[in-house]
């Protein structure tokens, strides 16, 4: 099972939406700037490039993830980007939804162990995450008990 952000644009629209503002934000301040206000296309340069930066940065947000793969003796997570992997053992995995922080946190515990998983996900998404996992969980705990 794979956990992503929900991302709305590609990086060519991301490209092109960044382009549209700037292109907007100068057009305006040459119109500024030929009413009498010089420094008009000096901000709008500055605002569009920091427009450009800060949603590039939330793009590349986007980029994390989680990837879950169960088997009939562990769980594993591994948080993307990066090589960070986290096991649990399957039969003494409790999966569940607990209160923090002014939202609902899908956690992950065994042994004293315990995981956020989908922190970048919506409450709905969190609770359907929580209600499949504990389903392919019990499958796979069925099958292996044959």
């Amino acid at each position: 099972m794979w956990l992503r952000p929900n991302r709305a644009l590609d990086k060519r629209g991301l490209r092109r939406l960044i382009i549209g503002l700037a292109v907007l934000a100068l057009a305006i301040a040459t119109l500024g700037a030929w009413q009498g206000n010089v420094f008009a296309p000096v901000f709008a340069l500055l605002e569009a490039f920091a427009m450009g930066f800060a949603l590039g940065a939330a793009w590349r947000a986007g980029d994390r993830g989680e990837r879950i793969a169960i088997g009939p003796d562990t769980l594993e997570v591994r948080q993307l980007p990066g090589r960070r992997v986290r096991r649990f053992q399957t039969y003494w995995l409790r999966i569940g939804l607990a209160p923090g922080a002014g939202r609902q946190r899908l956690l992950i515990t065994s042994h004293g162990n315990e995981l956020e998983i989908g922190a970048f996900l919506g409450e709905e998404e969190r609770a359907e995450v929580s209600r499949k996992l504990m389903v392919l969980l019990s499958e796979v705990m069925d099958q292996s008990r044959r």
